[in-house]
């Protein structure tokens, strides 16, 4: 273990972000230099507050059964390259789950019963941040061949991780990305002020360089690119397509233009904040923007709404607000539903919680102009609406992030014939495959909209199921089947 002592000596630190005049000026990371190398000068101390636990938690919280203590350990003793293996070892993209995954094993952390948590989440990305720039990160291309073909649909961090895994099993991958470029949300959904996109091309770089091969901008499902075709074409599929049909708010006024999905919004601002051109762009600029949904990509909005130059942002939420302490219902290891702060909500904007939204009201050229509102609560399970409690708030610009419902159904999933689940997700069994031989699914076209560590753990375990499939067995790691939900789920 690291230093016996470590949690009575040190206390938990995390890295200073830039301050909020500057960062909302520019789309870098919100960390000066990158989270990772703002972290060095105090990560070793960090590190050094792992106990170690006969019992670690920690892996239990993470769905990829980091073997995180191993790793703070060798943090500790300054053996970055060994720390590198270890991280890698279960998690093939530390720099992606470092920046933008909750750490449920922080919660899980035993120092946590009645300590602050180790800085799990920050030491993993100090690791793979360190070994990117030590040249620790080498191409792994596989020793031989099997002649065997596979195509994953979809790049985003499940399709990415089946295709590494499958790729250094030796066999031959096409990964298929409608979009200009490969990533996925992790490239059009997550802003540059929570990842720059050099940290995930530099990822696929090495995915290049081992042999897996990238198809963007290509539509499977369109054209003569059938899913009939696809499967004829490939030994094996993986759908990785993730989960995008986004929740919608049928109320009075939804036709009123200026009211827009997120991810009509944030796929066009990553876009224009890395130096292209987006004709029509949705901007905020000046604007009275509400956002309706208070997770994470309620907070993206916000975030790119305040470096847009909005007038004004109020970000709405149904349920009551999170109590700042662990609820008595969730305790230890479980992940519980607190106040969270996040970078965005740091920089400005007004959350506003058990609120619905009744109707949205319009100007006379059709344009939104206001919102009205209700106060409602849970009451025996049901939404009760409190009299009396009905106002307007200005909506010049109304973006929705209430989630999204599960796959896109038209195109290659009905040509393909997979069966669907009760929530139109879409079926598989422990091994991920679907319901048509030889195609199998992966992250939350399976699952449902979930966490990034769980598209890459589930990425992972599937291309252990398509290697079994195409060998009769196989050597890859598979995490954790799709039935089995861990402690902090």
């Amino acid at each position: 273990m690291a230093d016996p002592k470590g949690f009575l000596k040190a206390t938990r630190q995390v890295a200073d972000r830039r301050p909020v005049e500057e960062r909302v000026n520019d789309w870098n990371e919100v960390y000066p230099g990158g989270v990772g190398r703002a972290l060095l000068p105090i990560i070793n101390v960090q590190a050094s507050r792992c106990m170690d636990c006969g019992i670690p938690f920690c892996h239990s919280g993470c769905p990829l059964g980091n073997i995180i203590p191993e790793w703070n350990d060798l943090v500790w003793r300054d053996d970055w390259e060994g720390a590198i293996e270890r991280l890698h070892a279960t998690n093939n993209f530390p720099e992606f789950t470092g920046r933008l995954c909750p750490a449920p094993c922080e919660t899980a952390c035993v120092l946590g019963i009645n300590q602050p948590a180790v800085t799990i989440k920050n030491i993993e990305v100090s690791i793979i941040d360190k070994a990117f720039a030590s040249g620790f990160v080498r191409p792994q291309p596989p020793e031989w061949h099997t002649g065997k073909t596979v195509a994953v649909i979809g790049s985003g961090p499940a399709g990415l991780a089946a295709a590494q895994q499958l790729t250094r099993a030796g066999h031959t991958v096409a990964v298929y990305e409608r979009a200009d470029k490969p990533g996925g949300l992790l490239r059009y959904g997550i802003p540059e002020f929570k990842m720059e996109k050099k940290h995930l091309d530099q990822r696929l770089e090495q995915m290049m360089r081992e042999g897996t091969v990238f198809r963007s901008g290509v539509t499977v499902g369109e054209g003569k690119l059938t899913g009939q075709a696809i499967k004829d074409r490939y030994d094996a599929v993986v759908i990785a397509t993730g989960s995008t049909v986004p929740r919608d708010l049928p109320v009075p006024g939804r036709e009123l233009k200026g009211i827009h999905q997120a991810m009509e919004f944030l796929p066009q601002a990553n876009r224009v904040a890395v130096g292209e051109e987006v004709e029509g762009q949705i901007r905020a600029d000046g604007k009275h923007v509400v956002i309706i949904g208070g997770g994470d990509t309620g907070a993206d909005c916000l975030g790119t709404s305040i470096r847009q130059g909005a007038a004004s942002i109020t970000q709405l939420e149904i349920m009551p607000q999170p109590t700042e302490d662990r609820p008595a219902g969730q305790p230890w290891p479980t992940y519980p539903m607190i106040y969270r702060v996040s970078s965005a909500h740091e920089e400005g904007g007004e959350r506003v919680y058990s609120v619905s939204t009744k109707e949205f009201l319009g100007d006379d050229d059709g344009n939104v102009r206001a919102l009205r509102l209700v106060e409602v609560s849970f009451e025996g399970g049901k939404l009760v609406e409190h009299e009396g409690t009905e106002r307007e708030i200005p909506a010049d610009l109304v973006l929705f992030a209430m989630g999204f419902l599960g796959p896109e159904k038209d195109g290659f999933l009905d040509q393909l014939g997979v069966e669907l689940d009760e929530r139109g997700n879409v079926k598989r069994d422990d091994d991920y495959a679907t319901s048509v031989d030889g195609v199998f699914v992966a992250g939350d076209a399976g699952r449902g909209q979930s966490l990034i560590v769980w598209a890459i753990a589930e990425g992972r375990a599937a291309a252990a199921g398509v290697d079994k499939y195409l060998t009769g067995s196989t050597q890859l790691p598979a995490p954790i089947p799709p039935t089995a939900r861990p402690l902090t789920v």
